[in-house]
């Protein structure tokens, strides 16, 4: 079986702990266990978040003031290659005979796409209100709450096609566990001249896989956290976990934005586009998941769930940002059938070998 494993955050960092690299590579080795076990009788794809560490590549830019700072899609791109060496490494201890790569992913978005105008994805640290505003002040950013603490905030515009998914193909058709598309990629717009340039933007890293999977035409996309499941209901006294269900269902309910709602949105689109399969839960209960019988199983027929009135909400919230409240414009679309899950690999044709020059005299 084909499937798309998307690492959540705490993957790699628990909320609360330093942005220590030990500390990272301690939670990375654990999440290798988990895609091991996976990997071992299926074919896996690997992606995963970056928020916390583009944002710390972003302050340490601007902390040396000899240069302008880096502009995010360049930190995205560093921290694209730090994140999967990490995966790598640990992957490679657990599966030495197994090839793993991690490759750089461009991910095209379209430079009309309303989140320019309104950021919304939190990057890098959390900071008090106070020194929040302060930072904005200082560094042209904005900021908005996220929970008791505020961080800064980017745009966020939809993925639209992958541009290296002929090569991610080639890989994986050589038995490599391919990493990429870290972070969401990196966004990147395409002119009509057909220039490439990145843009200042953080895609979201649940829709980014979901993109992926699609067009990788996998079987399954799991989307891993911290919490053993979606809940209906979250954080009132009739709350609970969803085990199965199916996309219209799930659009009955409402959850957190910025935590659980991306998952929802991910797992919706893959099984709408066609997949056969997302699931939703903890790290540790990867293996389960994909068996069906641990987290939160989206399918696209065949299961008939009951919701009461007061689980169709998802309870308290924390406060939304001034850009969740905001009214938001209708996206241009998600793209996902820019190639379909079957489209042949294009390859160059082989260069035919030349004859070597004979030697003077011969």
């Amino acid at each position: 079986m084909k499937v798309v494993i998307a690492l959540g955050g705490n993957a790699l960092l628990k909320r609360g702990e330093p942005l220590e690299a030990d500390v990272q590579r301690a939670n990375v080795a654990r999440a290798a266990e988990a895609i091991a076990a996976i990997a071992r009788t299926h074919t896996v794809v690997v992606t995963h978040g970056n928020g916390p560490q583009v944002g710390l590549l972003a302050l340490q830019s601007e902390a040396y003031r000899e240069v302008r700072p880096y502009p995010l899609d360049i930190l995205g791109a560093q921290s694209e290659g730090m994140i999967g060496y990490l995966i790598e490494t640990e992957l490679e201890s657990r599966l030495p005979k197994r090839q793993i790569v991690t490759l750089l992913t461009q991910i095209e978005v379209a430079e009309n796409d309303p989140a320019f105008r309104n950021p919304s994805k939190p990057i890098g640290p959390a900071f008090s209100e106070a020194d929040a505003k302060r930072l904005a002040k200082e560094r042209g950013w904005t900021v908005a709450p996220d929970g008791p603490k505020w961080r800064r905030v980017v745009p966020s515009p939809e993925p639209r096609r992958i541009k290296e998914l002929a090569a991610i193909r080639l890989l994986m058709s050589a038995g490599a566990i391919v990493v990429c598309a870290g972070g969401g990629g990196i966004p990147v717009v395409t002119s009509p001249s057909g220039a490439v340039h990145g843009v200042e933007a953080v895609i979201d890293k649940d829709l980014a896989a979901a993109l992926l999977a699609h067009q990788l035409g996998a079987d399954a996309l799991l989307l891993l956290t911290d919490v053993e499941a979606a809940f209906a209901g979250w954080g009132t006294p009739h709350q609970k976990p969803i085990h199965e269900t199916m996309p219209e269902q799930l659009k009955k309910l409402t959850f957190a934005a910025g935590s659980m709602k991306p998952k929802i949105d991910a797992a919706c689109r893959f099984v709408e586009a066609g997949g056969k399969f997302a699931g939703i839960g903890r790290l540790e209960d990867a293996s389960a998941i994909l068996e069906g019988v641990c987290g939160t199983i989206v399918r696209p027929t065949g299961v008939s769930l009951d919701f009461t009135p007061e689980q169709a909400s998802a309870g308290p919230r924390a406060p939304a940002t001034a850009a969740q409240s905001a009214p938001k414009p209708q996206a241009p679309g998600w793209v996902p059938f820019d190639l379909p899950p079957t489209a042949p690999i294009q390859l160059p044709d082989p260069v035919p070998p030349q004859p070597k020059p004979r030697a003077p005299g011969k």
